[in-house]
């Protein structure tokens, strides 16, 4: 499978300074196309910057932002994220695949707080973590993938690209990371 990603919908959560940075990476790229993308931030006035700025749609609400989403980014800092997997887990639909770059988040945290989030209805969320480096800031650093218990090497292959685009893949590891 070779997916288009230009025609996927895209939620970054927390688009922030990481998140920021990918988003106009993606954007330059052409990887994803402005019409497709949604960013999320935690403040009114910073939204309609961003989107002045970006020309995507932003906005401070989380849960509306994942609805239909085909990719959601999630870039919030690791002691928000709790919060935020149960503020959208009952909006992932079952074909969505969740991208972590929280640091120090596992993938298996991750499904269990969507799992719970959901009365586990959403148990079998495809789910990959991301990990860039500091250079990825700059356009020059790596980033290394590793997929969580649902996700399979479909998903891999939509994940890698998002980092591909400025970094070149360290890794995709099924199991030799923490989950």
């Amino acid at each position: 499978m070779s997916p288009k990603l230009s025609e996927k919908k895209l939620v970054v959560l927390g688009a922030g300074k990481l998140g920021g940075i990918l988003v106009r990476t993606y954007l330059k790229q052409r990887l994803f196309m402005s019409g497709g993308v949604t960013a999320t931030v935690e403040h009114a006035e910073r939204a309609a910057a961003l989107a002045k700025e970006l020309g995507i749609a932003v906005t401070t609400d989380n849960r509306e932002a994942v609805k239909g989403a085909d990719i959601i980014l999630l870039t919030v800092k690791p002691q928000t994220v709790v919060e935020v997997l149960q503020e959208i887990a009952t909006e992932i639909g079952p074909q969505t695949l969740l991208v972590s770059v929280a640091a120090s988040v596992p993938t298996g945290f991750v499904e269990q707080q969507l799992a719970a989030a959901t009365g586990g209805k959403r148990d079998e969320v495809a789910v990959v973590r991301a990990m860039p480096n500091t250079p990825a800031a700059v356009g020059c650093g790596m980033t290394a993938i590793c997929a969580g218990a649902h996700a399979g090497p479909d998903h891999l292959e939509i994940a890698a690209p998002c980092s591909t685009r400025w970094a070149a893949p360290l890794c995709s590891m099924k199991s030799t990371w923490t989950r």
